[in-house]
């Protein structure tokens, strides 16, 4: 999409983030990172308003972020232990923290939302050179489910409501495995649309950027629950490893 740049997301989305986008998994998802955030040093890329971050700070962990959008950090600095936790302003596939961690995360599909493959690549990379000797990169992204997609465009409702609707369109470039979003909401006060442009990788794709940056496949993962990753699995947790 035209002029869709890193901060654009937190422009579009930051007044109602919490709200809007809550994958129903903080609770499950903080208590795996944990596991590798504690004892050393942690870098969220992509750290949004905290919503994983700042109770992964109450644990004890240290933790620091990336985050393209101010907007974004403005929420964060506005809940209790927000101002606690250092955040570096810039496009995650570029710009990097000050010193090394021992642990670094992007989760919610957000990988996807560096809509280049290069891009993709080079935030692997961007990690990993970040990242100290033996180090750990976990990803969380959803699994393409392309079924969606007739002649590569679909529309879906998103939420029906007595006085409200908002309706997702998208559409699916197969050449380049991006997706178009454009939901729709319709209420009262009007109506508001919110593009999201994302590129999606298979998994296989991911562990060959892993490879490219210098890392290897550990363990994947289903859920955040640890379950086995199968055909049908619709998301996957991948921990990729820097060499020690």
């Amino acid at each position: 999409m035209k002029n869709y740049r890193p901060e654009t997301f937190g422009e579009l989305n930051a007044d109602e983030y919490d709200l809007l986008h809550n994958p129903g998994t903080t609770e499950a998802a903080v208590e795996l990172l944990s596991e590798f955030a504690l004892p050393g040093r942690t870098l969220e890329l992509a750290i949004g308003t905290g919503r994983v971050a700042l109770p992964l700070a109450e644990r004890g962990c240290r933790i620091e972020g990336i985050e393209a959008s101010p907007l974004m950090v403005e929420k964060l600095r506005q809940k209790p232990g927000g101002h606690g936790i250092p955040v570096t302003i810039g496009d995650m596939s570029e710009v990097k923290a000050d010193g090394t961690f021992d642990f670094i995360f992007l989760i919610f599909n957000t990988l996807y939302n560096l809509t280049s493959q290069a891009a993709q690549v080079n935030c692997f990379r961007n990690a990993a050179s970040m990242l100290a000797p033996g180090g750990a990169f976990l990803i969380e992204a959803f699994v393409p489910d392309l079924a969606q997609f007739h002649d590569h465009r679909s529309v879906m409702p998103r939420h029906v409501g007595f006085s409200s609707l908002a309706l997702e369109a998208a559409v699916h470039d197969p050449t380049t495995q991006r997706i178009d979003y454009q939901v729709l909401r319709v209420t009262p006060d009007g109506m508001q649309l919110t593009p999201l442009p994302m590129r999606y990788a298979w998994p296989q794709e991911t562990d060959l950027m892993a490879e490219l940056a210098g890392m290897h496949l550990e363990t994947r993962w289903g859920g955040w629950d640890k379950s086995e990753f199968t055909a049908n699995s619709r998301m996957h947790i991948s921990v990729y490893r820097k060499p020690a």
